[in-house]
């Protein structure tokens, strides 16, 4: 008896597989692939030894510095070295930046929110607004000095 199939399983014939099947099979196998590849083993040294940060339960940040509240809040869209990114939307760099100069913009955009960028503030105390923009004001290659106080974001708020 001639068999004119690809599989034979317990004497039966098996049809040849489907074209559907092919492509369930490829995605699969790619799939998998890209799950081993970003393994947290295969991560570049700086990954690896960087402790995780923990996440604000609730509606409300609960971080005090404005180094934690940066990698909480803003380092998910800005990147942790502040250069920003390109992909599913455009997150502008937070180096050397000029806009940052006057420290009322910064703090107009991080309470009220502006273009794509939500109103995080919002989720912030006054104290914790001003920490984080003095921290942004200061690091990343800027300079800025002179500090906002959570007064100067209160007069922001709506």
């Amino acid at each position: 008896m001639l068999i004119r199939s690809s599989c034979i399983h317990e004497g039966t014939a098996l049809p040849p597989p489907q074209a559907g099947e092919a492509k369930r099979a490829r995605f699969a196998f790619i799939t998998i692939l890209f799950a081993l590849l970003s393994h947290p083993a295969l991560a570049d040294g700086e990954t690896r030894t960087r402790p995780p940060v923990p996440l604000s339960p609730g509606f409300r940040f609960t971080e005090t510095t404005g180094e934690e509240l940066f990698a909480s809040a803003c380092q998910g869209c800005h990147m942790s070295d502040g250069k920003g990114a390109v992909g599913a939307g455009a997150y502008p760099s937070l180096v050397q930046d000029s806009n940052l100069e006057s420290g009322g913009y910064p703090v107009y955009v991080v309470v009220r929110g502006q273009r794509a960028m939500p109103p995080v503030g919002a989720m912030m105390s006054d104290a914790q607004v001003a920490a984080v923009v003095n921290y942004v004001r200061t690091n990343f290659g800027n300079r800025y000095q002179d500090a906002v106080s959570a007064d100067d974001v209160k007069r922001v708020r709506p």
